[in-house]
């Protein structure tokens, strides 16, 4: 691993955590618990939490990759953890609550899926910016077979992404679909062979952390805006974030080095 992981000395129990690209400018997490299919333990997404700040005060870091192993991206929440809590616990300490971490990180986050993606797994993806998806991906989320729902976006995320009738389909049945029927549905954007996935999806993120990080912060902002906005306020809130690009350096910047036919120097001022 590269120095920054030896330099975290054992911070991190369940992930991997290093910067990647020629840069070094894009962040990546690694799920690590091989044994468990990298099941999504509290330990765990605590961790991931912690990597995530960390990754966000990093004024180097432009993009984020979090992926797992060839075998399973994540294979679901920790059922052991969960099977014996009352819903007394569950609502009186808001569970799952901090799992929202993933979809509130200002930078741009990709997802870079082989194997298993799997209730909690299928759900963390959905939190991230971009999906990738390894040749023999399998998305789903299998709640319904043990006796509960989706509860960390699963009902919601997956309907946005993918449609009433498929995500019904999905959450009632448990079913699994697979990498190709993914791409058709609109929930991945790309498929890869499985020893290519995380390399481009870190080349994914060094086109991203190319640019102004600033600029793709408020880009990132209105793309996320569009799910939960009308239209007319959607296009108002672009109109706001466009009209405030004007009073960044990396604009004038962007469009001088346009006109002079070079490449830009983006300084995220």
């Amino acid at each position: 691993f590269s120095l920054l992981t030896k330099n975290l000395g054992g911070q991190y129990e369940y992930i991997l955590v290093e910067k990647r690209g020629e840069q070094s400018n894009v962040g990546f997490i690694q799920l690590n618990r091989p044994k468990a299919l990298n099941a999504l333990c509290d330990g765990l997404m605590l961790e991931m939490e912690r990597a995530l700040d960390a990754f966000e005060a990093d004024a180097d870091v432009g993009a984020i990759v979090i992926t797992g192993s060839e075998r399973a991206f994540a294979a679901g929440a920790d059922i052991k953890e969960m099977q014996n809590r009352t819903f007394q616990e569950c609502y009186g300490g808001n569970f799952l609550v901090h799992w929202n971490r993933v979809s509130t990180v200002k930078k741009p986050v990709i997802a870079a899926v082989n194997g298993f993606a799997l209730g909690g797994g299928c759900e963390l993806a959905m939190m991230c910016d971009i999906i990738y998806a390894g040749e023999k991906a399998q998305f789903g989320q299998p709640e319904i077979l043990l006796g509960t729902i989706p509860g960390a976006g699963g009902t919601q995320r997956l309907t946005r992404a993918v449609g009433k009738s498929l995500a019904m389909e999905l959450v009632l049945t448990g079913d699994r679909i697979n990498a190709q029927e993914a791409k058709q549905s609109g929930l991945v954007s790309k498929i890869y062979p499985v020893d290519q996935l995380v390399s481009e999806a870190v080349k994914c993120g060094e086109k991203i952390a190319a640019n102004s990080k600033l600029i793709s912060t408020m880009a990132k902002e209105a793309v996320n805006a569009a799910f939960e906005l009308t239209l007319a306020e959607g296009n108002r809130l672009e109109k706001r974030l466009f009209h405030a690009t004007f009073a960044t350096d990396d604009r004038k910047e962007g469009m001088t080095a346009f006109v002079e036919k070079r490449k830009a120097h983006f300084k995220d001022k």
